[in-house]
C-alpha cells in the first residue's frame, strides 16, 4: 500500500495542476468514492485532473518520488472497485476527464485516435460522422470513458462478432509507473517488432501504467440491421439456435442475448414504458442483431422457426422499435436493484456447457438460500453470463446480500469445474481480489507478479487491485 502524500507534494501538484487539475472539494470529491453499487467507499487525499499527458507524467513523477498510491479512474462506472480508492485515504485518484480530444480520424485506414477520458457514445459519434463504426456497445456508454474501457478489456453486445476491447485497439500512449511517456500510438495493423506491449496495459486495471490515448480500429458502418426478440423453451434450445443461425448467416450475426421470463417481468414491474413483446409468456428469451436485409433475416428465422428451435418471434418493424426491445434487455440489471436485493457474477463458461452450468448454479444456489430467484441472462453467443439472483421474496435486503460472499463461491466453484472464468468483463478490482488468488493458475499469477514489480517496483499504480 502507498504511503500518505506529503504536504510538499501535494502543493506542488497543485502548483502543476492548477485550480481545475487539483480538486480537494469534499463535494466534488464524494460522488466519485462510491463504486455504483454501493458496496466499496473509499477515501482519497485529492483528485488530479491534468488537462494533458505531460501534466500526467508529472504528476505520476512527483507521486512515484513520494510513494504515493494513484487511482486512476474513468467514468466510475466499473461494477469490481477497480475505480474506487482504499478507505486509509493516503491515495490520489486520477480523472482524464479533461483530457477528451480526437486527435485524428482515418476512414480510409479505419482509425482514429483518442484520448483517455472520451466517453465511448462520443467515441462512436465521432466514429459515425465519417460513416465508420466504432462496435464497442455497453449499458453505461454514455459516461464511460474509452480510457476506463481499454484498461478493464470491455467486453458488452458486440463482442460475437468484433471481440473485446483489447481486438479494437491497435496503438497506446501510456504514462509509466516512473512518469515516463511511452508513445505507442501507431495505427499499423502489422508491426512484428517485439512484445505487443499495449496488451500488458489493456486489461491491467491501470495497475501497470495509465492509459493516455489510443489508436482505435473502426469498421464499416452496417447497412442493415434485423432485430428479434424470440420465444425459446430452454437454455438449452438457445446453444441449438446460436448454432443454427451462425451456420445460415455466421458473419451476419451481431449480438445474441439470452434473457429468463422473471427477467422479463422485472423490467415490466420496474421500468416505465416497457411491456411484454409478445402476447403468450416463455421460460426464456433471446435478442439477436442481425446484418441483413429483412428478407434475409425472415428466411434465417423461418429455417430456425421449422427446426422447433424458436416459438413466437417479433421482427422490429423499425429502430424505435428496435431500440425498444433492447431497452428490456439493458435494464434489466437495473430491473433487479428496484426488487430487492441481487447477488451478481460476471462469468464466462465455453458456450456449448452453457446449459449445464445455468441447470447446476441454479440448482446450487437454491439449495443453499431456497426461494431464491434466478435472474441469468447476458452475452451468450461468447459464453458471458451475468449470472443473477434476487433476493427471495420472504427475506429481508440485507439478509440476503449477507450471504454475497458465500453465493459467490459456490458459482465460481461451479464456474472453474466447467472450465470457465469467475470474470468475464468486469476486471478484477478489489470485489474479486480475494478470490482470483483461489482460482488463479500459480505459474500464471507468478508471472503477473513479475510483471508487476518489474513495471511498477513501487507498487504505488492502483494499489491492491487486480490479480497481484
Amino acid at each position: 500500500m502507498s504511503r500518505p502524500p506529503p504536504t510538499g507534494t501535494l502543493e506542488a501538484l497543485r502548483r502543476l495542476l492548477g485550480p481545475q487539475g487539483f480538486i480537494e472539494d469534499a463535494g466534488v470529491l464524494g460522488p466519485l468514492l462510491v463504486e455504483p453499487r454501493g458496496r466499496y467507499q473509499g477515501r482519497a487525499a485529492a483528485l488530479l485532473r491534468p488537462a494533458g499527458t505531460a501534466e500526467v507524467a508529472k504528476a505520476v513523477r512527483l507521486c512515484a518520488e513520494a510513494g504515493v498510491g494513484i487511482v486512476p479512474q474513468g467514468g466510475n462506472t466499473g461494477l469490481v472497485a477497480g475505480q474506487t480508492p482504499h478507505d486509509s485515504g493516503d491515495e490520489l485518484l486520477l480523472s482524464l476527464s479533461r483530457m477528451d480530444r480526437v486527435r485524428d480520424l482515418d476512414p480510409v485506414a479505419n482509425t482514429m485516435t483518442v484520448e483517455a477520458g472520451r466517453t465511448l457514445l462520443a467515441v462512436q459519434e465521432a466514429a459515425a460522422s465519417v460513416d465508420r463504426l466504432f462496435p464497442l456497445s455497453l449499458a453505461s456508454e454514455g459516461s464511460c470513458q474509452i480510457g476506463g474501457n481499454l484498461s478493464t478489456n470491455a467486453g458488452g453486445i458486440h463482442v460475437l462478432r468484433y471481440g473485446n476491447a483489447r481486438d479494437l485497439v491497435l496503438g497506446l500512449e501510456v504514462v509509466t509507473a516512473d512518469g515516463q511517456v511511452w508513445n505507442g500510438l501507431r495505427g499499423l495493423r502489422k508491426d512484428n517488432t517485439g512484445y505487443d506491449l499495449k496488451q500488458l496495459f489493456v486489461g491491467g486495471e491501470g495497475t501497470l501504467g495509465i492509459i493516455t490515448a489510443a489508436v482505435l480500429k473502426l469498421f464499416p458502418r452496417p447497412r442493415h440491421v434485423q432485430t428479434v426478440f424470440a420465444a425459446i423453451p430452454s437454455v438449452d434450445v438457445a446453444v441449438a439456435l446460436l448454432g443454427g443461425l451462425r451456420a445460415n448467416v455466421d458473419d451476419a450475426l451481431l449480438a445474441f442475448e439470452l434473457m429468463p421470463r422473471l427477467g422479463l417481468e422485472l423490467v415490466i414491474r420496474h421500468i416505465p414504458g416497457t411491456h411484454d413483446p409478445l402476447p403468450a409468456p416463455a421460460p426464456w428469451y433471446v435478442l439477436i442483431d442481425l446484418t441483413t436485409s429483412r428478407e434475409t433475416a425472415e428466411a434465417a428465422l423461418a429455417e430456425v422457426a421449422e427446426r422447433g428451435l424458436i416459438g413466437d418471434a417479433v421482427l422490429a418493424a423499425n429502430p424505435a422499435q428496435a431500440k425498444a426491445l433492447w431497452l428490456i434487455r439493458e435494464v434489466m440489471s437495473e430491473a433487479q436493484g428496484r426488487e430487492g436485493g441481487s447477488i451478481k457474477h460476471d462469468v464466462s463458461v465455453p458456450v456449448a456447457g452453457i446449459p449445464a452450468f445455468v441447470a447446476a448454479g441454479v440448482a446450487a444456489v437454491v439449495d443453499l438460500i431456497p426461494g431464491a430467484r434466478a435472474v441469468p441472462f447476458g452475452h451468450v453467443g461468447d459464453g458471458n453470463l451475468h449470472f443473477n439472483f434476487t433476493q427471495p421474496i420472504d427475506m429481508a435486503r440485507e439478509t440476503f446480500l449477507a450471504r454475497w460472499e458465500e453465493v459467490n463461491r459456490l458459482v465460481h466453484d461451479l464456474v472453474i469445474a466447467h472450465g470457465g472464468s469467475i470474470s468475464a468483463e468486469h476486471g478484477i478490482g478489489q470485489a474479486k481480489r480475494a478470490e482470483i488468488q483461489r482460482y488463479k493458475d500459480p505459474v500464471e499469477k507468478n508471472l503477473m507478479q513479475k510483471i508487476k514489480k518489474a513495471l511498477d517496483p513501487l507498487g504505488i499504480m492502483n494499489p491492491g487491485k487486480g490479480v497481484v
